[in-house]
């Protein structure tokens, strides 16, 4: 049984792992040589997966719903945009918007949920 969970996790590769050392003798992890700063790289790879799991189940949501999700969280490789903005592309009011975006959210939740999925 354990060598089948060492299996499953031999491809695995974190990035505060040692993958050699510096002259002065001091362990260089991954994230070291990356050039950017630790959160930032945490930060970029949790915003990845967030996306993937909301583009499993963007399919619950409607058109409307669908543009506003997309528009407000930078999904399709789109910028982020303010409610203001996306309002005023669809033509309808900002607070609007907020509505739509809050009733998506809450589906997307609820399907998470329903797929027994962990919430971060």
């Amino acid at each position: 049984m354990h060598l089948r969970s060492l299996k499953k996790t031999k491809k695995d590769v974190s990035l505060h792992d040692p993958i050699g050392t510096d002259k002065e003798g001091n362990e260089i992890s991954l994230l070291d040589i990356l050039g950017t700063e630790a959160n930032e790289v945490e930060d970029q790879v949790q915003l990845k997966l967030e996306k993937t799991k909301i583009y499993k189940h963007i399919h619950v949501l409607d058109k409307r719903e669908k543009e506003v999700i997309i528009g407000r969280f930078g999904l399709d490789n789109e910028e982020e945009r303010t409610q203001r903005e996306i309002a005023k592309e669809l033509g309808i009011s900002r607070s609007y918007v907020s509505r739509i975006e809050k009733r998506a959210l809450m589906k997307l939740l609820h399907e998470f949920y329903r797929q027994g999925q962990r919430v971060t």
